[in-house]
């Protein structure tokens, strides 16, 4: 009798903390998302112009072959801040883990068959994560101002990041996916952000790698 009052008893401890668990994700998501609302911009009317736009890498290709859908929204929005004169420059920040993946060069070839001037864009190898992004914008690229582009959700994590670290930050946002496709990556997004949380609030990480400031003309 008694292993079987413990073994209820437990389990509803444990249903009580999974309960809290995804309560507090949930809530961590919604905080995020509310401090960074008046930050965060569809209409490119309302955006203020900014010198530099930071285009936030992902991969060019899905996994099961073809073109990543975000990736090309995002390519599509900056092509739209720029040729809208709302910002000057493109950083394409991302990762440049080998030959055979390499974010920011993707993304300046997509930009120049756009026509967007290679003068006008600047790479970023070392956006590792959207925290390295973001930092080295300002820490290397010397730019405390400035626009991110990607889809809403990266855009309140990334100005939530930005702003945690006193720089003046907006998003500009890109084309989203629409359910059932986008699903997969926006359950990552609830985990991401609570990474985001325990790297400003608890970890206090710094970017992987800062190196020699690097500075994009006026």
């Amino acid at each position: 009798m008694r292993r079987r009052t413990r073994g209820v008893l437990l389990l509803a401890l444990t249903k009580l903390f999974l309960l809290a668990l995804v309560v507090g994700v949930f809530s961590l998501y919604t905080a995020i998302s509310r401090s960074t609302e008046r930050r965060v911009f569809s209409d490119m009317g309302l955006l203020p112009h900014n010198h530099v736009g930071l285009l936030l890498g992902t991969a060019k290709y899905q996994p099961g072959g073809g073109i990543n859908p975000y990736f090309s929204y995002r390519i599509d929005a900056a092509v739209e801040l720029y040729e809208a004169g709302k910002i000057r420059y493109i950083l394409a920040s991302g990762d440049n883990e080998h030959a055979s993946y390499n974010e920011p060069l993707h993304m300046r070839l997509a930009l120049l068959e756009r026509g967007v001037p290679n003068e006008f864009i600047v790479l970023d190898y070392a956006g590792f994560s959207t925290l390295d992004s973001v930092v080295r914008t300002a820490e290397v690229f010397g730019q405390e101002r400035f626009t991110v582009i990607s889809q809403r959700f990266h855009n309140e994590r990334a100005v939530y990041i930005g702003t945690y670290f006193g720089y003046d930050v907006v998003g500009y946002n890109a084309a989203d996916i629409a359910p059932p496709s986008g699903v997969q990556t926006r359950l990552r997004e609830y985990l991401a952000r609570v990474k985001a949380i325990l790297d400003l609030h608890l970890v206090r990480r710094a970017p992987r790698f800062l190196g020699e400031p690097v500075s994009i003309p006026e």
